[in-house]
Formats: C-alpha cells, structure tokens, sequence
C-alpha cells in the first residue's frame, strides 16, 4: 500500500507519482489495477458529478460519502479527501469535519489556503490528521481571484507562494498541491521543501502529478485546460479502454513524458 512514507522515499530517490480524482468504486478498482499511487476524492465532484458551475456547494456530506466509496474499493493508493468550501473556517469544525473525512476512509486531509492555514495544519497534524495544502489556482477562491487564473506570475507574486509554501510545510503539513502556477516557480518550491509536492498544471518538475479522471479520459466540459491530455484516445493506449488510460497515465508520469512543455505555463 501506498504511504506517506512512500511518497517520502518517491521525492527522495526522484521517482514521479500519480495522483487521480475519484468518486466510485468502479473507477477506484481500475485505478488499483493500474496501480495508481494516490487518489484525490476531490471537492471537483461539485462540478463533475453534480453538475454544478464549482465547487462551492460541495458539502461535507458529499465528501465523506463518495471517500467512503473510494475506500472500500482500492486497498492499495493513499487516499486524499478534499474538505469543501467554507468547512473549516474555524478550528473546531475543521476538526469535526476532518474527523468525519477520516472515518469515511481518508489518510490525508486537503486544504486550500496560505500561511494563514498554519494553526490549523499544526492542530490537525498534532491529532494525528496529515494536511495536503493546495497552493495558486485555488479554485474554492475563484470569487476572489475573478475566475481560473495562472497565479505567482511576477516576483511579489512568486515569493508569496514560496513563502506560503515554507510556512505550511513548517506548521507540519504532509503534502503540497501546486496548481496552475509557472513551472519555474513550481521547481523552486518543490526543490525548496522537504515534503512531495503534486503539481497540476505546474510543469514536470513537481514531485506527483494530478488530473481530474474525467478530463484526463477526455470528458472534459467545455475549454479543455492546457495541462491536460486525453489518454483514452492515445494511439498508445492498446486496450483502448478506461483502465488502459490510467496505466498509460501511471507510465507517463513515472518516465517522464508527461506532463510536457506544451502542458505547462511560464
């Protein structure tokens, strides 16, 4: 099974990992057989289930519901689960609602935020309760950033994010999430700090990489973001079928095909 200690020994001996969402066991038990090494249980469900415009409705309900799923079905990667908009606000109900993500079947929590997350990644890790904090692109703050933007372009920007990320690994976070930020400054972070860093949209200099199933199965709704890349109707996916993606998926990122130039921002 997949551990935290796993992606340690990843980032150490410069192994690239996987990392998919996923909201059902007919998915997870594919993803166990290709042997993907993380899946994120993420709060994007909002948009890809529910048929909503964002996350923000996403409730805690919802989440532990669909982790429950994924927990039951795959044995073998390290789970993450999202907690949704405006669920951990204050201390005590980021405690209550991870707890509940915990029991559902997650081993990691992920947030969205800054340095300003500090006490609360602290007070989790000291409950035995590992953080993933997901840096740039956080899309539960699309309002505030007026829509999916490439964030830490500039140099305040850029030593914002560097800092935030220091800060977070510092207060005890387990794992970074970088999403749509350069991948110049998504390799100074990941190189910056000692925990794995997942990137999406942050270039192939990230310790992970992490789509959305249905974007990288080519479901995508609407603009296809550039970082993504339909391994479905790959010419190499033999099988041609929904398995065969996600161990084309689990081979390319372990070699280092992808993500490519073409997937990242500057």
């Amino acid at each position: 099974m997949t551990t935290l200690s796993t992606l340690k020994q990843f980032k150490k001996d410069g192994t690239k990992f996987t990392c998919l969402t996923c909201y059902d066991a007919m998915f997870a038990r594919m993803m166990e057989k290709a042997q993907i090494d993380t899946i994120l249980i993420g709060d994007s469900l909002g948009m890809v289930v529910q048929g909503h415009d964002s996350t923000l409705p996403v409730t805690v309900d919802d989440m532990a519901y669909h982790t429950a799923n994924i927990a039951r079905s795959n044995k073998q990667a390290l789970i993450l689960a999202d907690l949704p908009f405006m669920s951990y606000v204050t201390l005590p109900e980021a405690v209550t609602n991870s707890r509940k993500l915990m029991q559902a079947g997650a081993h990691v929590i992920k947030i969205e935020g800054g340095s300003e997350l500090g006490d609360l990644v602290t007070t989790l890790a000291q409950s035995g309760t590992p953080t993933c904090v997901h840096l740039g692109l956080t899309p539960q703050s699309v309002n505030v950033f007026g829509g999916y933007k490439i964030q830490g372009r500039g140099d305040a920007a850029a030593d914002k994010l560097l800092t935030d990320a220091k800060a977070v690994v510092a207060a005890g976070a387990a794992l970074l999430v970088l999403e749509c930020v350069p991948a110049e400054l998504a390799k100074a972070i990941t190189e910056a700090v000692a925990v794995p860093v997942i990137g999406i949209g942050a270039g192939a200099d990230t310790d992970g990489q992490v789509l959305v199933m249905h974007d990288m199965l080519g479901m995508a709704h609407g603009r296809v973001p550039r970082f993504v890349h339909d391994f479905l109707t790959d010419e190499r996916n033999q099988a041609h079928s929904v398995e065969g993606a996600f161990a084309l998926y689990q081979q390319s990122v372990r070699e280092g095909s992808f993500p490519s130039e073409q997937h990242q921002f500057s």
